[in-house]
């Protein structure tokens, strides 16, 4: 079992920061159809979803999200083909990253003094 974990987080300009809580609310919202749904699966209010997508959408050139408001056919959200793009970079460069650090993530767990949980 790993004990150490690598995260990629990246840092866009003007400070904004694309990591894994970011990529898992574009993969909800693909599967969900939904910001809020995708937020209420990760806990998270509706409020909070929305002001990171629209961080996303305002930090790249155009949306990775589109959505339309509710009414009688009601609303809904999807990522456009940029979103999808970005999504599987950074899922390709998590990859990359834990496939080139392997073995130095095992030196270093090889090192780590034995640690329970709750010590």
């Amino acid at each position: 079992m790993t004990t150490i974990e690598i995260r990629l987080r990246l840092v866009l300009p003007k400070g904004v920061r694309f990591g894994p809580g970011k990529a898992e609310l574009l993969d909800l919202i693909h599967a969900e159809g939904s910001i809020s749904a995708a937020g209420r699966r990760m806990d998270m209010s509706y409020r909070r979803a929305w002001a990171l997508v629209e961080e996303m959408n305002a930090a790249f050139k155009s949306p990775l999200v589109a959505s339309s408001r509710g009414g009688a056919a009601g609303g809904g959200a999807h990522l456009t083909e940029l979103g999808h793009d970005v999504v599987a970079r950074y899922r390709r460069m998590q990859d990359t990253l834990a496939t080139g650090c392997s073995a130095d993530l095992a030196a270093l767990e090889a090192t780590l003094a034995n640690m329970h949980d709750g010590e």
